[in-house]
């Protein structure tokens, strides 16, 4: 039924959630699990002033740090995956919007799903479903599950 789980995560416990239950599908179905993950440089920012014991964001961070934050991120997810069993075929992190690039890694692997948590760590705004979560459900050309 799906041979291909495209899965978004930002780090979010409900984005391991996701991951979780992508995980549980590939064991029933045999799919492959695609990891997505779009930094977002703002909430790089945030982390980073926050570890740092910043209160507010005095620097946007550069690329490297970028991209390293987003690769931990990633490393997350492999072992999410791991824990339950699963190995990930394949990772993905590109800046732009999270829904986008989901919905483009999806058509591009040919992905049966998407997989993302409701409520993850981007606007504020989208109070009962993510605004990731929704927009996807929108782009999509696949079946969609969103994960609390």
């Amino acid at each position: 039924m799906f041979d291909k789980i495209v899965v978004g995560i930002d780090g979010s416990e409900t984005s391991k959630n996701a991951v979780r239950m992508a995980c549980g599908l590939a064991d029933k179905f045999g799919s492959q699990i695609h990891l997505v993950h779009t930094p977002q440089p703002a909430t790089v920012a945030f982390a980073l002033g926050a570890m740092a014991g910043y209160h507010a964001v005095t620097t946007m961070p550069d690329p490297e740090e970028v991209r390293i934050a987003g690769e931990k991120v990633l490393e997350t997810g492999r072992q999410v995956a791991e824990a339950e069993g699963q190995t990930i075929a394949q990772t993905y992190m590109d800046l732009g919007d999270p829904a986008e690039e989901l919905v483009a890694c999806a058509k591009k692997c040919g992905a049966d799903l998407i997989v993302t948590g409701r409520r993850g760590l981007g606007s504020l705004g989208a109070l009962v479903q993510g605004s990731t979560s929704l927009r996807v459900g929108h782009l999509a050309k696949c079946a969609c599950l969103s994960v609390v």
